[in-house]
């Protein structure tokens, strides 16, 4: 059976984000049925102290720091940012307050999602790529027969090279509608 670059990659992260999403429902339901709401107000603090935390792996790549390991600093990076991501979402709820907050949060869901892409599809489909080339000459096809076979992998593979054009810019709109977020929060506050 032929294992396409769709079910082999694209399939397990969609899995993934539907687990970050469930756990979402799954702990806002909880906080509800308890009624312990409240909580959940003050999840964005751990959440964005969990996201800002996991820039570090962006400083060391970027020659800004020279501590750590790139490996342990970009782990660190994958699993902060996907904690943070479900705390934010859960403090965020489904309560609709005002529209800055949910911009905010629209930024990060894009961009935990196109992190998520470079995370799991690029480096895996690049391998996938190269083992079914490997592959299709080693039964004999010659380089262009190999390529017609594996003409939509390779059409899938250069889609998701694209994937920090997309990254960048929507980490950057997040962190500004993020700051713009909680400075609104300390501007409105209750402080009684």
């Amino acid at each position: 059976m032929n294992k396409s670059l769709f079910r082999i990659q694209v399939l397990p992260f969609l899995y993934q984000f539907i687990v970050l999403i469930s756990a979402t429902i799954i702990g806002d339901f909880i906080l509800h049925l308890y009624d312990l709401i409240w909580i959940g107000r003050y999840l964005g603090i751990p959440g964005t102290l969990l996201i800002l935390l996991s820039l570090f792996y962006s400083l060391r790549k970027r020659k800004i720091i020279q501590k750590g390991s790139p490996k342990v600093l970009l782990k660190m990076h994958e699993v902060f940012t996907w904690l943070g991501a479900l705390m934010i979402l859960v403090h965020a709820g489904v309560h609709f307050n005002a529209i800055l907050p949910w911009l905010a949060l629209l930024a990060m869901v894009i961009n935990v999602i196109s992190g998520m892409i470079g995370q799991y599809l690029l480096n895996r489909s690049r391998q996938h790529l190269e083992k079914m080339q490997e592959k299709h000459r080693s039964h004999g096809l010659s380089k262009v027969e190999a390529e017609k076979e594996l003409f939509w992998d390779a059409v899938t593979f250069d889609l998701m090279k694209k994937w920090r054009a997309v990254h960048f810019p929507i980490s950057y709109a997040f962190a500004v509608l993020g700051i713009g977020h909680i400075i609104s929060v300390f501007l409105f506050w209750g402080w009684k």
